[in-house]
């Protein structure tokens, strides 16, 4: 069980946990609107599953990890990117059985229906629909101000606050 936090500050607002959902490696992101309905990156990180466990122990292991994200950072709305595979369709499996996993702790732990957003959809809102994970942390690291972001190879983390950026600013329309 791995679940990394970057511990960033806190404000007040809805709280929204966002999720890049996977049976290896679950990016998550914590973002709360302030008192201009602007969203804040509270904390971002990863939930990393041993690739030597099997399945059904790694989907414990990201049971017992949504269980301590949802208790510690208790979100008001949980929205969930929904996978694309492409032709990568060997992982389809294992992500479907992680995402039911999200969806039921969701539920039982703070009766939250997550909300699934598409990829594209959101995508679309950043301006390019087949933005690169680098054009996305670039627009993320705009968006809230970081000097820094981990490796390009851990973005699924970020692009879990770009889905909840893109679905408050829908919102607002």
């Amino acid at each position: 069980m791995l679940f990394r936090s970057q511990g960033m500050g806190k404000t007040m607002g809805d709280r929204w946990l966002g999720l890049d959902p996977g049976l290896a490696l679950i990016g998550w992101a914590v973002l709360e609107t302030d008192e201009e309905e602007q969203p804040q990156l509270l904390d971002c990180g990863t939930i990393e599953t041993d690739k030597n466990l099997s399945t059904s122990q790694r989907l414990l292991e990201i049971e017992q990890d949504m269980v301590s994200l949802i208790n510690q950072f208790q979100p008001a709305y949980i929205a969930i990117e929904m996978p694309f595979f492409g032709r990568q369709i060997k992982a389809a499996g294992g992500v479907m059985q992680a995402l039911g996993v999200v969806s039921l702790v969701s539920y039982r732990e703070a009766e939250i229906e997550p909300i699934f957003l598409h990829q594209s959809s959101w995508k679309c809102n950043l301006g390019n629909g087949r933005a690169t994970k680098a054009e996305i942390a670039e627009i993320i690291q705009q968006i809230f101000s970081l000097k820094t972001l981990r490796s390009e190879e851990h973005t699924s983390e970020l692009q879990s606050p770009c889905n909840l950026v893109c679905r408050l600013l829908l919102e607002k329309k």
